[in-house]
Parts: structure tokens; C-alpha cells; sequence
């Protein structure tokens, strides 16, 4: 799924093996954040945006 907010757009995936989120930027899959929850993942991302 892609989701977007004003300042990002993101699509989330969940790892289950290791049961972590992954948030990819869009624009760049190399770019990517991970964390215990889809909101962790995402505020995980945009600090390293």
C-alpha cells in the first residue's frame, strides 16, 4: 500500500519473519525506516528524510 501525508509519501511492508514494518519513501526504495509499528516505521523515516 502507498500512503502519503503532506510531507511524505510512503508505502509500509510488513517483514514477518522478524515481525518488523518497513516504510520505503516512494520516490527513493533505497530510502527505508523500520520499526515495531507502522507509526514507529514512518517517524523512523521522516527523521532520516
Amino acid at each position: 500500500m502507498t500512503f502519503h501525508n503532506t510531507e511524505l509519501q510512503y508505502r509500509v511492508t510488513l517483514d514477518t519473519d522478524l515481525n518488523i514494518f518497513i516504510a520505503f519513501d516512494k520516490k527513493n526504495a533505497k530510502h527505508f525506516a523500520k520499526g515495531i509499528t507502522i507509526e514507529q516505521a514512518v517517524k523512523e523515516l521522516k527523521k532520516s528524510a
